[in-house]
């Protein structure tokens, strides 16, 4: 067994350069033992655990989905709003759950006064693809390249 308390951990601070994404989060599973992005099949939880907080006005990322991963939210305190698949901003309160699969765009923003908090919960693939909807831009993963989508011919370049 393996225990740590949340008091006791790092806070990474991620800012965007314009400021309009503004996190801290503390790796709790790693904190754990875990191993970052990294699951079962060399050494990892099939399962990442962060504790994120939110500035008041600001958003946690660009509206994004996964193209394997999932993803387990559990507000802690303060509001905010987070938006669906269908582009709309749905209310999130202390207490809410909200689960993003596969496929599913979401974005959190900070629409109170207060800190918002909450753990994110998210299950580890070996390769997975963050999409961007707004840009058109792609993250593949494991080798966490930015890319923007454009669509080619599947043998262009390759004879």
């Amino acid at each position: 067994m393996r225990k740590i308390n949340e008091a006791d951990l790092d806070v990474e601070e991620r800012i965007s350069p314009k400021g309009v994404f503004a996190l801290q989060r503390q790796h709790i599973s790693l904190a754990l033992g875990g191993k970052r992005d990294v699951g079962v099949w060399d050494g990892g939880f099939p399962f990442d655990i962060e504790r994120a907080t939110l500035p008041p006005g600001k958003k946690n990322y660009p509206y994004h989905s996964h193209a394997a991963q999932w993803e387990h939210y559990i507000i802690l305190a303060g509001s905010g709003r987070f938006l669906d698949e269908k582009g709309e901003w749905q209310p999130i309160v202390q207490g809410d759950h909200v689960v993003c699969r596969p496929g599913l765009a979401h974005q959190i923003w900070n629409s109170g006064d207060v800190d918002l908090s909450y753990y994110v919960i998210s299950d580890h693939h070996q390769a997975d693809v963050t999409s961007y909807p707004n840009t058109g831009k792609r993250q593949i993963k494991p080798e966490y390249k930015i890319i923007e989508y454009k669509e080619v011919d599947y043998f262009s370049g390759e004879e």
